[in-house]
C-alpha cells in the first residue's frame, strides 16, 4: 500500500510517500522547482517520488469544501475551481483515490505521532486552517481529542504576518527576518502601541484581535518609517508574542492535565520564544517542520493513527557517496568556509549538515564573508552547530538537535553565532542525527580545539536550499564557494 501525503494549493507545497514500512519520503516541492516556497507540486518531485510506485491513495492536509466556505464569508468570493484538489491533482497525472483531514488535525497529528510521548497537550498556532487559528488537543495512545478552538478572523499567525509585511518584509515568509530584527530594537517603545492597537486585553483566551488582519495592517503608525522604528517594531511584536504565547499555555494547562507538550503550526518556528513553554511543561516537542509543509506527512499519521518517534529529518532527496569529512575539514582549515550536500536533504526550513554551509566561528569577519555569499541584511544571524556533549559549555538555557530554541553564548569569541541580543539558536549535534556531520565536528575539533561550527543553509536569500548534486556543482560555480560532495 503506497500512501501519499500532499500538502499544496496554498503555500510552501510538499509530499511525503509512506509505504508498508513506513516513512520513505518527504520533501518540499520548492527544492525541485527552484522557487522559493513554491506554493504547487511540480513534475520532478513527483517523478521522484514515484521511485517508491504509484499511489494508491493521496491524503490532502484539510478539507477544501470547508475552507471554500471561510473564503467565501471572509469575501473572498467562492473558490470551487481553485478548490477542487481532484482536479488540481490530475494536472500532475495524479488519479488515485483521495482522502481529507482537517487541517489543525493534520498540524496535531504531524506533531504527537512522531514526538517520544504516549500521551501530551498538544498546542496549534498557526493563521488559518479551514477556520481554526489556534487549538489545544488532549492526545493519548492513538487518539487526539480537541479540548479548544478559536478561529477566524482573530489569528496570532495573521496578525505577526500583518506585522511582518508593515516593516516591509514578505509576509508568510519573512517572518523568521522579523524575529532576527527584534534583537536590535527597543522592545518596550511600541510594546503598549501594538498591544492596544490591535488586541482586546482579557485574562484568559480567546485571543481577540481589534481588526482583521488578514487584510494586513500597512495604514498603522504611518509616521513610523525609519530603520530603527522597524527594529522596535519587530522587538514589540516578539514581546507581545511572548505575552500571548504565556496565555495560550495557561489555557492549555486547565484543559489538559498531561505535562508533555507539542507545539505545532508556524508560529512554533518561533525559536525566539519557545522557551517559555518550558516554564509551564515538563517536556516539551516540537516536530522540525510544524508549519503546512509538515502536514504532508501528518495527514497520513492522523489517518494511519500510526506513532513514528522522529530522531531526524534527512527524508529528501539523496545525493549517494560517503560523507565528505576530510574534503570539508581541510576547506575549513584552508578558507574557513565550505558547503556540504550529501545524503538525504533535510524536510524542513533549516539545515543540519546534510545542505549546510558551515564556516569557523571564531574569525571576525566571518558572519560578513558568509552574509554576503547568501546576499542576506547583515544584521542576520548565523546558527551555531555543536558536539551534543559541549553545549552547556558553550551555551545557557534550552537547546536542541533541531535549532528550535535560542541560548545566550557564554563564549564572547565566537561572533559569527552571537545574534545581537547576546543568543544562539543552537543545533547540538549526536550520531543520532547525522554519522558524517558529527564526525566532521569531532575532525574540528580535533584540528583546532573548538566543538562548534557556524551551520547555515545551502542556499541564498530568496533561493531554497541546494537539493541535487548539480545544485551543489552550480551554486560552487556562481558563488565562488567549495561544495564537497
Amino acid at each position: 500500500m503506497i500512501t501519499w501525503g500532499i500538502s499544496a494549493n496554498s503555500h510552501d507545497a510538499a509530499l511525503a510517500v509512506f509505504t508498508d514500512e513506513g516513512l520513505e519520503f518527504a520533501s518540499h516541492s520548492e527544492r525541485f522547482s527552484g522557487v522559493k516556497n513554491d506554493a504547487h507540486l511540480n513534475d520532478k518531485l513527483i517523478q521522484y517520488a514515484k521511485q517508491w510506485g504509484e499511489p494508491d491513495e493521496v491524503i490532502w492536509y484539510e478539507r477544501p469544501l470547508v475552507k471554500t466556505l471561510r473564503q467565501f464569508r471572509a469575501g473572498q468570493g467562492l473558490r470551487f475551481k481553485e478548490n477542487n484538489i481532484s482536479r488540481y491533482l490530475r494536472q500532475y497525472g495524479i488519479s488515485a483515490p483521495i482522502r481529507y483531514t482537517d487541517h489543525h488535525l493534520a498540524h496535531a497529528a504531524t506533531g504527537f505521532y512522531t514526538s517520544p510521548y504516549d500521551e501530551a497537550t498538544v498546542v496549534c498556532i498557526d493563521s488559518i486552517g479551514e477556520f481554526d487559528t489556534l487549538t489545544i488537543w488532549n492526545a493519548r495512545g492513538s487518539k487526539i481529542k480537541k479540548a479548544y478552538k478559536q478561529g477566524y478572523p482573530h489569528s496570532v499567525g495573521l496578525w505577526y504576518s500583518a506585522i511582518t509585511q508593515r516593516i516591509g518584509l514578505k509576509p508568510q515568509e519573512d517572518e523568521y527576518i522579523l524575529m532576527g530584527m527584534a534583537a536590535y530594537g527597543d522592545p518596550d517603545r511600541l510594546y503598549k502601541d501594538i498591544l492596544n492597537d490591535f488586541l482586546i486585553q482579557k485574562k484568559d483566551l480567546p485571543i481577540v484581535f481589534k481588526r482583521n488582519l488578514h487584510r494586513g495592517c500597512l495604514d498603522w503608525r504611518p509616521d513610523l518609517t525609519t530603520e530603527q522604528d522597524m527594529f522596535d517594531i519587530a522587538a514589540a511584536t516578539q514581546k507581545v508574542y511572548a505575552y500571548i504565547l504565556k496565555q495560550v499555555f495557561e489555557k492549555a494547562v486547565k484543559v489538559s492535565d498531561s505535562k508533555n507538550l507539542v507545539l505545532m503550526g508556524g508560529c512554533a518556528l518561533n525559536c525566539s520564544a519557545n522557551h517559555i513553554a518550558h516554564d509551564y511543561f515538563d517536556n516539551v516537542w516540537i516536530m522540525p517542520n510544524p508549519g503546512d509543509a509538515g502536514s504532508a506527512i501528518g495527514s497520513v499519521l492522523a489517518h494511519k493513527k500510526l506513532h513514528m518517534p522522529m530522531e531526524h529529518v534527512f527524508t529528501g532527496y539523496n545525493i549517494e557517496g560517503e560523507y565528505p569529512v576530510e574534503e570539508a575539514l581541510q576547506e575549513l582549515l584552508t578558507t574557513g568556509i565550505v558547503g556540504v550536500a550529501n545524503g538525504r536533504a533535510e524536510f524542513g526550513p533549516r539545515a543540519f549538515g546534510h545542505r549546510s554551509l558551515l564556516a569557523d566561528p571564531r574569525g571576525a569577519d566571518i558572519k560578513d564573508r558568509v552574509n554576503a555569499i547568501k546576499r542576506r541584511q547583515k544584521f542576520r544571524p548565523f546558527a551555531p552547530a555543536v558536539l551534543e556533549e559541549h553545549a552547556a559549555t558553550y551555551f545557557d538555557g534550552h537547546v536542541g538537535p533541531f535549532m528550535q530554541y535560542t541560548a545566550t553564548c557564554k563564549d564572547p569569541g565566537l561572533p559569527a553565532i552571537i545574534h545581537g541580543d547576546g543568543t544562539s539558536r543552537v543545533q547540538t549535534v549526536s550520531s543520532l542525527q547525522s554519522v558524517g556531520f558529527r564526525k566532521l565536528l569531532e575532525r574540528w575539533y580535533e584540528e583546532t580545539g573548538c566543538p562548534i561550527l557556524l551551520n547555515t543553509s545551502l542556499n541564498i536569500k530568496g533561493m531554497p536550499i541546494v537539493n541535487t548534486i548539480e545544485d551543489a556543482k552550480a551554486f560552487e560555480e556562481h558563488y565562488g564557494v567549495k561544495v564537497c560532495t
